[in-house]
């Protein structure tokens, strides 16, 4: 009984030494437990507060990054307006500078043209006074001639003037003086002219109230017309490579009809002189 009840004691010892150990190991265990969750929990707190912070960090970044990019996106649209405004500046630099470049260039053109008349009208102005000098002189001669002419005819009219005949009577006395030849004619209206002395006489038109008239003499195959013209009128003009002055006066006008005589110098022959007023055909 006693082995028995020693046994049990000895057994019950044991249980109790293995729930001991066993209650210890549960205990080391839970204490390991415990401590790796309070590891675990201080772990995650401290990533915890470490993610706060870098949550913390990337918002105030995010924050920062946001006001950037507004100020980013207003200065994208100034630089773009900026951008518009420089290009449309840019395209009216470069018109100005072409219309600028255009000018200076017709400019040049036009001082090049200026130039160029100028140097012309100079080279024309000189060759034309050169002309003109030349004209000139040219001009002088022949005015001096014309002079020469006109005061011989005019000496000549007023030497004649009293020499004028107006009748048959003052044309005999004008004969015996002897200092020129005179041949009188009596010519009608017609197509045909009539030989006086050693030129030709045609009669265009007659008129007996005014004692006008209109005639055409031919000298030297040369044709004078003579419109009019007065009777008693003298008739004054030059023949001849010698230029004779010959004189025509008209003493009568009739119908269709005048009277008169030529006056020629007393040396020159008479060629192929006919009859006074005979017609040609």
């Amino acid at each position: 009984m006693e082995w028995l009840r020693s046994k049990t004691t000895a057994l019950a010892g044991g249980c109790l030494a293995l729930i001991a150990l066993e209650g210890y190991g549960l205990i080391s265990m839970r204490s390991a437990v415990d401590e790796k969750i309070g590891s675990a929990r201080r772990e995650f707190q401290s990533a915890r507060a470490q993610d706060e912070s870098k949550m913390t960090q990337l918002a105030s970044s995010l924050d920062v990054v946001t006001q950037r990019l507004g100020i980013t996106t207003q200065e994208l649209k100034e630089s773009n307006v900026l951008t518009e405004k420089l290009k449309q500046e840019n395209t009216q630099t470069a018109q100005r500078l072409r219309r600028e470049l255009s000018a200076k260039a017709d400019a040049k053109a036009v001082k090049q043209l200026n130039e160029e008349s100028t140097a012309k009208l100079a080279e024309v102005q000189q060759d034309a006074s050169a002309k003109f000098g030349a004209v000139s002189g040219e001009v002088q001669v022949v005015k001096t001639d014309l002079d020469s002419t006109r005061a011989d005819l005019a000496n000549s009219k007023k030497e004649l003037g009293s020499l004028i005949a107006h009748n048959s009577s003052e044309l005999a006395d004008l004969r015996r003086r002897g200092e020129r030849n005179y041949t009188e004619f009596d010519i009608n209206r017609s197509k045909d002219f009539a030989r006086v002395a050693d030129i030709l006489v045609q009669l265009r038109k007659a008129d007996v109230k005014r004692q006008k008239f209109d005639l055409v003499i031919q000298a030297d195959d040369m044709s004078i017309t003579k419109k009019d013209r007065t009777a008693n009128e003298p008739v004054t003009f030059l023949v001849g490579p010698d230029r004779l002055r010959y004189e025509l006066v008209v003493n009568y006008v009739d119908k269709d009809r005048i009277r008169g005589y030529v006056s020629t110098p007393k040396d020159k022959t008479l060629s192929a002189e006919g009859p006074a007023g005979r017609r040609l055909q």
